[in-house]
């Protein structure tokens, strides 16, 4: 589904040229749940822009559904830290908003909004403000308004990053869940690309995670994540879980466990 070839991203800054990302190179299968982690400023958000065709690359290529990306690309949903709910329209009309703004019906789509609402949990919101929701449930919002268009790749910027640690345990599920990792095989599941700053997260949620090093950003460990799925909250205690993270801890960091700063 996603093809990175080298690519490296420099902006030009008043003083002078900063390079975000240099030779990054990897791949992401159809149906495939990859993670990025790395420090804060390695160029994560920035290479998730650059696959949306949001932002070009000024080195190397990015193909999507084996197609080169040189625009943004209409076959996505984004999720973003903050829901970015338009606050004076309602949750439903925030949903169908992909709808207009890719010039259909919005009208045909109400059923399809309101089965995303219902599968979220939102049942009955429908006709609520942003501000009359929680934190999370207005993620799920903003969820259902990027799966509104049914796009066969989600990219993911940290979406839970503003939430408190149990309702971000709590998106974590529902994200899986809405994903199909109970009902769906593989291959008919969507691709997501997920940047996050959590180890337990990452491993949780994901296939494979990538870890990308300090600016400028490069892949420093690239690990598959073999625990069977679906994921329930209990393998988070599990020895496996422990040492997958450790894994990249230690990837991310460069430090061996117990080492002192």
């Amino acid at each position: 589904m996603i093809r990175l070839d080298r690519v490296g991203m420099t902006y030009e800054a008043a003083s002078g040229p900063v390079e975000a990302l240099a030779a990054i190179s990897m791949s992401v299968d159809a149906g495939e749940f990859v993670s990025l982690v790395g420090p804060s400023g390695c160029g994560k958000s920035t290479l998730l822009r650059i696959v949306a065709g949001l932002r070009p690359a000024t080195a190397g290529t990015v193909t999507v559904a084996n197609k080169d990306v040189r625009e943004p690309i209409p076959d996505i949903g984004m999720v973003f830290q903050a829901p970015i709910l338009l606050k004076w329209r309602s949750i439903l009309q925030n949903v169908l908003l992909p709808a207009e703004l890719a010039g259909q019906d919005a009208g045909a789509l109400l059923g399809r909004a309101e089965q995303l609402l219902e599968m979220a949990g939102l049942k009955g919101f429908g006709d609520k403000l942003p501000r009359e929701l929680s934190g999370g449930m207005q993620q799920r919002a903003a969820l259902c308004r990027a799966l509104l268009l049914d796009p066969p790749l989600l990219l993911m910027d940290e979406p839970f990053g503003a939430l408190d640690a149990m309702t971000r345990d709590d998106m974590a599920l529902e994200l899986l869940r809405i994903w199909g990792e109970r009902d769906v095989e593989r291959e008919a599941r969507k691709t997501v690309l997920f940047v996050t700053h959590s180890i337990p997260e990452a491993v949780f949620l994901s296939d494979r995670v990538v870890v990308m090093s300090p600016r400028p950003g490069r892949i420093a460990a690239d690990l598959r994540i073999d625990l069977p799925r679906p994921r329930t909250v209990e393998i988070r205690g599990s020895e496996a879980f422990g040492r997958l993270s450790l894994q990249i801890f230690r990837a991310l960091t460069g430090r061996s466990v117990g080492a002192t700063a």
